[in-house]
């Protein structure tokens, strides 16, 4: 199994090679306005770094969001055009789910929230029970609309960290 997992909901586009078992290759780059650039030179790094063509991938999966608009329509379209030309299966996973398994991985144990920066002072944010179990719907809200349903855990994602005011608990470290 040769998983191509792609992500540009987020300000980063952000591309990994998995064999199942381990990631043989990533690349990860922030910059909000580039992410039609950016993509296509990192799944050819990622690819040549693991010595594989692309024919060979058996799945991909992609970052559906929630996200913005351009960010998300970069990376969807990209993977369904993998899909296309390779037959291999294309997945949606959403964005903050793999966030929440990121910040399993490094060790965080639920509950908690993953909040991500929607702009115009929102945050796209659910809760998780465990790195694997989220309790509830994505969602968009102001920071202040949300403290209370977010204020006995910690949070994760660039939109904790960007309203510290309301997300007061932000483990070091983690995604």
């Amino acid at each position: 199994m040769l998983l191509l997992a792609l992500d540009t909901a987020t300000p980063a586009v952000t591309v990994a090679l998995h064999d199942g078992e381990r990631v043989l290759a990533e690349a990860s780059r922030v910059d909000a306005r580039r992410h039609g650039e950016l993509l296509m030179p990192a799944v050819d790094r990622v690819l040549g770094e693991a010595g594989v063509k692309l024919l060979s991938v058996t799945g991909i999966v992609v970052g559906a969001g929630p996200g913005p608009y351009t960010g998300l329509r970069v990376g969807l379209v990209t993977a369904a055009a993998f899909g296309a030309a390779t037959g291999a299966p294309v997945y949606g996973l959403c964005t903050l789910d793999g966030i929440a398994y990121a910040a399993g991985r490094a060790g965080l144990d639920g509950p908690f929230t993953v909040a991500t920066d929607a702009r115009r002072k929102e945050v796209y944010w659910a809760r998780y029970a465990d790195a694997r179990t989220r309790l509830t719907a994505p969602a968009v809200d102001r920071p202040a609309e949300i403290a209370e349903r977010v204020a006995d855990g910690p949070a994760v994602g660039a939109g904790a960290l960007l309203y510290r005011d309301v997300f007061r608990d932000v483990p070091e470290g983690m995604p």
